[in-house]
C-alpha cells in the first residue's frame, strides 16, 4: 500500500513554493519555514528550555522596547521570492498589526534564532547568511551552555553583507542596538 500526499504538498509551479504562498496553503503545520523554495516542517518537539526562552526573551524585549517596534515570537520574514524563514523571535521597526503574517526584510531589526538539536545547521549557516544578504542587521544566535543561555550576536557589514560578531554573552546582556537592552540571561532558563 502507498501513502498519498496530502493535494496541499504538491508546489503550485513547477519552480516551487513562493514565500507568499505559505499565506494561501491549506492546513499547514505549525512554524513552516520555506527555505529556497522547500518547505520545511518543525515537526520534532522542541525541549522545555528551548520554549521558556523564546518566551521570557520575547517578554523581556518586548517591555525594553520603544514606540515604533514589534517584537514577536516566531513570525515569518520575506527574505525573496522563495524564502520566509520562522525566527524564533522577531524585532522590528514597524507598529503592532493584528493582521499581520509576516514581516518583510527591511521592517526588521534583528532576528534571533534559539538552537535546537534539529535547527542547529539552518541556525549557525543557513539562516545567518540569508538574513544577512537580505540586509537584516542584527543577528543573535542563542546556545544552549549547560542549562544557561549564551547569546552570540552579530552587526551586519554593510560592504561585504555579511555578519561580524560583537558577542558572546553569557550571564548578562547588555546592548545599544538596535535600541538599548538589558538582560538577565541568568533568569531566563530559571
Amino acid at each position: 500500500m502507498t501513502a498519498t500526499l496530502p493535494e496541499w504538498m504538491y508546489p503550485p509551479r513547477p519552480s516551487g513554493w513562493e514565500a507568499d504562498d505559505l499565506d494561501r496553503i491549506p492546513n499547514l503545520p505549525r512554524h513552516t519555514e520555506l527555505i529556497d523554495g522547500a518547505l520545511i516542517f518543525m515537526m520534532s518537539p522542541q525541549r522545555s528550555w528551548h520554549a521558556r526562552i523564546i518566551l521570557r526573551l520575547t517578554d523581556a524585549l518586548a517591555a525594553q522596547a520603544p514606540e515604533g517596534y514589534t517584537v514577536e515570537p516566531q513570525m515569518t520574514v520575506k527574505l525573496s521570492k522563495r524564502s520566509r524563514p520562522e525566527p524564533d523571535v522577531v524585532v522590528a521597526a514597524v507598529p503592532y498589526d493584528a493582521k499581520r503574517t509576516q514581516f518583510l526584510a527591511d521592517e526588521v531589526s534583528l532576528a534571533i534564532e534559539v538552537v535546537s538539536d534539529e535547527s542547529q545547521e539552518r541556525d549557525r549557516e543557513t539562516k545567518p547568511f540569508k538574513y544577512a544578504r537580505a540586509g537584516i542587521r542584527y543577528y543573535w544566535r542563542i546556545e544552549d551552555e549547560g542549562g544557561a543561555p549564551v547569546v552570540h550576536s552579530y552587526e551586519l557589514d554593510e560592504l561585504t553583507r555579511s555578519y561580524v560578531p560583537t558577542g558572546p554573552h553569557r550571564d548578562s546582556l547588555s546592548m545599544r542596538v538596535p535600541f538599548p537592552i538589558e538582560i538577565d540571561l541568568d533568569k531566563l532558563a530559571r
